[in-house]
């Protein structure tokens, strides 16, 4: 393409220069956490399947343990990959005079200011999508930090491990490094095995992002009056006026978008429970210390500067917060009445997937899906 919106080496080169360097320790405790890692991602995925009874299809999608600016460089080039559609549909309007309105520069200045941060909380994630150009490549052991990718839409992911912020939060939680860092391997399992065992999730969550495109509306008006709708959230934000008060990100979106962004926060906030759920059902027979680890985890989730606070809701990532607490009171709930086997319908198809109501009303999914309808609380 020619004149893409984002200067997309820009953005890593800002987030490479403005992320903060991992705890400092020795080569030798670099090269112990990276090797652990791997060694429990590998033992966590033998705990995930036994609790889930999900069977991943195909070969094992690879196991990366990466550092701050990898993580950073590898998201970017997934970013790239999602907006691809989107730039397409750009194509058939005036892109020079867009991206010069937007800023080439500034858009990829902003989008790297906001990947700095988020590098320095990541502990790890399930990549869905990468370019094609990715390979597997085993990588090294560097300061905690390991390359290796693979896939593209449609093709295996990649499940990355972020060492530096691993060690971190477990000096800064002060709890066990080995119990912290398998239960940390749990979750992160939990996405790998949902996106492999279930065929048909990656292209229904590819759908939704195509549909979310279409639905976007790209008249100069229109984007301005959304411009200053997230202005308006902004400084709803700054003046913290409450959980119910819009994300930028939501104040952005035309209706049509909503529609499928309550879609999306679905899937999403039932991943993100499931995992949730999954790493503390299984926690307890192989993390001795399951308890404190998670006690002193949400303390910290909940807790910050109010200048943290501030770029969460910025981010949006006080809806994460909310995904993980939904969600997983979501899959609690079915499980204690109905049991794993019958949780594992929501995977049978999208249609069996829980709606953003049935979400705080396990009761009501239950009785559309299993047939009936239990007395239960979320």
């Amino acid at each position: 393409m020619d004149a893409e919106l984002v200067d997309w080496d820009l953005a890593v080169t800002t987030a490479r220069r403005l992320v903060r360097p991992g705890p400092p320790v020795a080569r030798s405790e670099a090269d112990t956490v990276v090797a652990e890692l791997r060694r429990l991602a590998a033992e966590a995925e033998g705990h995930v399947q036994a609790y889930t009874r999900l069977e991943p299809a195909g070969p094992p999608t690879p196991i990366a343990v990466v550092d701050r600016p990898e993580w950073v460089r590898s998201n970017v080039a997934g970013l790239r990959v999602v907006s691809e559609p989107l730039l397409d549909k750009l194509a058939d309007r005036d892109r020079g005079k867009l991206s010069t309105a937007v800023g080439r520069r500034v858009t990829g200045v902003q989008l790297g200011t906001a990947l700095a941060y988020l590098a320095g909380k990541v502990l790890g994630q399930y990549e869905v999508f990468l370019p094609p150009d990715e390979t597997d490549t085993p990588g090294g052991t560097g300061t905690p930090g390991e390359t290796g990718t693979a896939g593209h839409l449609g093709r295996p992911g990649r499940l990355s491990l972020v060492a530096p912020n691993i060690a971190h939060a477990e000096q800064a939680l002060a709890v066990n490094p080995h119990d912290f860092r398998l239960w940390v391997c749990l979750h992160e399992q939990t996405h790998r095995i949902q996106f492999t065992a279930v065929p048909w999730l990656r292209t229904h969550l590819e759908g939704e992002i195509a549909s979310f495109i279409e639905a976007t509306d790209l008249d100069p008006d229109v984007l301005a009056e959304r411009v200053r709708s997230a202005v308006s959230a902004l400084r709803g934000a700054v003046l913290d006026r409450g959980p119910n008060a819009p994300s930028i990100v939501e104040a952005l979106q035309t209706p049509a978008q909503r529609q499928v962004l309550d879609r999306l926060q679905a899937l999403m906030t039932l991943l993100e429970g499931h995992a949730d759920q999954v790493m503390d059902a299984v926690g307890p027979k192989v993390v001795p210390t399951v308890a404190e680890i998670r006690s002193r985890f949400d303390n910290r989730r909940g807790g910050g500067s109010p200048i943290d606070r501030f770029v969460r809701r910025l981010l949006g990532l006080d809806l994460k917060l909310l995904q993980y607490r939904q969600g997983g009171a979501f899959v609690r709930a079915v499980v204690a009445e109905a049991g794993v086997d019958a949780f594992n319908l929501v995977w049978e198809s999208p249609e069996t997937l829980p709606t953003r109501s049935e979400l705080v009303d396990p009761g009501a999914w239950m009785q559309r899906v299993l047939g009936s309808r239990p007395s239960i609380s979320a």
